[in-house]
């Protein structure tokens, strides 16, 4: 029985900073290898805008259709044209069109062919790279991280200042915690949370009832030792 020919794809993209280039200028060539290999081209996919966007109609519309398995091999350019995202981005996307059964053969760089007698080995050697360069990526963000902390600077969201008197007595008139989070703008865990904070500072020697008027709002740790004015705490989100 003769065996089916492979399906292929094409893929080409061209920068928005390349002025005048044209993707007929990739196309043909890959056109050309298709022929030679003997392969059916049954789709073409191109993008017009930069590398670096992760969002590019022609790489997404190629990777549903690989899903679909509507092509056996991928035809492109070079590396640089699948993908300016970084390393690890581009060595994913090779990794994804593999899980999905597709081969893939960059044009420019011939050792890159998974379509060959070495499929298997490009294959793992592929994802042996993808490890290595996850591995690197969490890496540079630990460093950065204690960077940043050895500098003295906090780290996550900043925290908010909450009026804890201001919820004592909105809780003394009956308001429930989601009447008062509508009222403060905050989560109703928040409100919880401060007013939990409140009566611990009065149970410590502050008073007890809460006093009418309004009173600038005073950050002070979300819990351990009271502060000494308790009408307001800063808690983090």
């Amino acid at each position: 029985m003769t065996p089916r020919p492979y399906r292929a794809a094409l893929y080409a993209r061209v920068s928005t900073t390349d002025q005048g280039q044209d993707p007929e200028n990739q196309l043909v060539p890959l056109r050309q290898l298709a022929e030679r290999s003997g392969w059916t081209v049954v789709a073409e996919y191109v993008d017009f805008d930069s590398g670096g966007k992760a969002d590019r109609s022609g790489l997404r519309r190629m990777l549903e259709a690989a899903a679909r398995r509507e092509f056996d091999v991928l035809l492109f350019w070079a590396l640089d044209r699948l993908s300016r995202e970084g390393a690890l981005r581009t060595l994913q996307i090779l990794e994804q069109l593999s899980r999905y059964g597709v081969a893939w053969r960059s044009l420019q760089e011939p050792y890159l062919d998974s379509a060959g007698p070495l499929g298997e080995a490009i294959i793992a050697l592929l994802a042996a790279l993808a490890k290595q360069e996850r591995i690197r990526l969490q890496e540079r963000v630990r460093a950065g991280l204690d960077r940043v902390r050895r500098q003295g600077k906090k780290l996550g969201r900043p925290a908010r200042v909450v009026d804890r008197r201001r919820i004592a007595e909105l809780r003394a008139r009956g308001c429930s915690w989601s009447e008062i989070a509508r009222a403060l703008g905050i989560t109703p865990s928040l409100a919880r949370r401060a007013f939990a904070a409140w009566q611990r500072a009065a149970h410590h020697g502050c008073p007890t009832t809460p006093v009418s008027g309004r009173q600038p709002p005073m950050p002070v740790p979300a819990y351990g030792r009271p502060a000494e004015n308790p009408s307001s705490e800063e808690v983090g989100k």
